[in-house]
């Protein structure tokens, strides 16, 4: 059995921390062009600061989302990053790597192995907007 491997790269703006991007149509599209039609779908954000999950994307589930990363990992904390470079980013990167950057999601006869109410989303917790680079790679 061969596998092939498609990659694409493109450009999320965002608005600054708590910003969630829904990303689904532009991963069904890529998915759509593809010459595959079965196999492993990745979506990968770069950067420190952002990360990748699903949730149903709908006002209610993004404010609960946000309210408990403010618990978590709280904007107006006292973190050491702060300290290292001047910055008011150290919960952005708490956020993130507790996240994660990137979301594997498997696809069969060329469509997402995912429900009705699941949808891929960027989350950005970077204190300002930022032009996010998401990557998107097929594995078939």
């Amino acid at each position: 059995m061969i596998s092939m491997v498609e990659t694409t790269r493109h450009q999320v703006s965002t608005r600054g921390q708590g910003d969630v991007q829904d990303l689904s149509g532009l991963v069904t599209r890529v998915l759509g062009k593809s010459s595959l039609k079965d196999g492993l779908l990745t979506v990968a954000v770069i950067g420190s600061t952002a990360g990748i999950t699903t949730i149903e994307f709908e006002p209610g589930a993004v404010a609960d989302l946000n309210r408990v990363w403010e618990t978590l990992a709280p904007r107006d904390g006292e973190y050491k990053h702060h300290l290292q470079w001047g910055d008011d980013n150290g919960s952005s990167h708490v956020r993130a790597a507790m996240l994660g950057p990137s979301i594997s999601i498997p696809f069969e006869g060329g469509n997402l192995c995912v429900g009705t109410w699941q949808q891929v989303v960027l989350i950005e917790f970077d204190t300002r907007g930022r032009n996010r680079e998401v990557v998107i790679q097929l594995i078939g």
